[in-house]
């Protein structure tokens, strides 16, 4: 049961009052510009998590201002180009995870570290809810030190002031390649929405989403 912190308020509430993630010296340039009468350019990074099912995970990211494209496939494993059966068995090594392109002028790293942590049980070993096996672990693929620095980091002081009751078990490792996954795992909660896991597992994690980052749809 997740429980009322400091530092987790404080990653969410970056939604709020850092308009849209950005620090105050990319604030301060935004209001020059606007004075001037220009607008910032995109800046675009990558984000590669995995949370569970890959379907819950893009299901999610995909609704937040600054998102430009969710991408679910396969990272960490051994085996080159794997399918999806293969993944299943759990003896290839990978992670289901979502490829996240995003513009950081509109939402920041921290805030989809924010994100990532809200939309699965990170204290969860190989497995979320009834889906089970390593293909389902929490992890961070991390693009850069920066981006490797902030996840330890967020992750140690949840940690420490005990967010979910158990220690977070994230794996927080280097991004080495991601393999996408077969088209009809692309965007598949928006086209299958009826369908009973879409309906049981994946809607009730949007919809619980939704209402906690609800400054930041798009």
């Amino acid at each position: 049961m997740k429980k009322y912190n400091p530092i987790f308020s404080l990653l969410l509430i970056t939604f709020s009052v850092s308009a849209c993630g950005q620090t105050s010296d990319t604030l301060a340039t935004d209001s020059t510009k606007q004075n001037n009468m220009t607008i910032m350019s995109p800046v675009y990074d990558t984000a590669t998590f995995g949370a569970g099912c890959f379907w819950c995970v893009e299901a999610q990211f995909q609704l937040l201002d600054g998102v430009i494209s969710v991408s679910s496939g396969y990272s960490g494993g051994t085996v080159k180009n794997p399918s999806y059966d293969q993944v299943c068995t759990g003896r290839t090594g990978h992670a289901e995870v979502c490829q996240i392109v995003f513009d950081t002028t509109k939402i920041s790293y921290d805030e989809m570290l924010a994100a990532f942590w809200q939309s699965h049980d990170p204290t969860q070993l190989n497995r979320q809810g009834n889906d089970v096996g390593t293909q389902y672990r929490s992890v961070i693929y991390y693009h850069n030190e920066e981006q490797k620095r902030k996840a330890e980091h967020y992750k140690q002081e949840l940690n420490t002031q005990n967010t979910w009751g158990a220690p977070v078990v994230t794996e927080i490792s280097p991004f080495t390649v991601f393999y996408k996954a077969e088209e009809y795992h692309q965007n598949y909660y928006n086209q299958n929405s009826n369908q009973g896991y879409c309906q049981y597992v994946v809607k009730p994690k949007v919809d619980k989403f939704k209402k906690v980052f609800k400054d930041k749809m798009k």
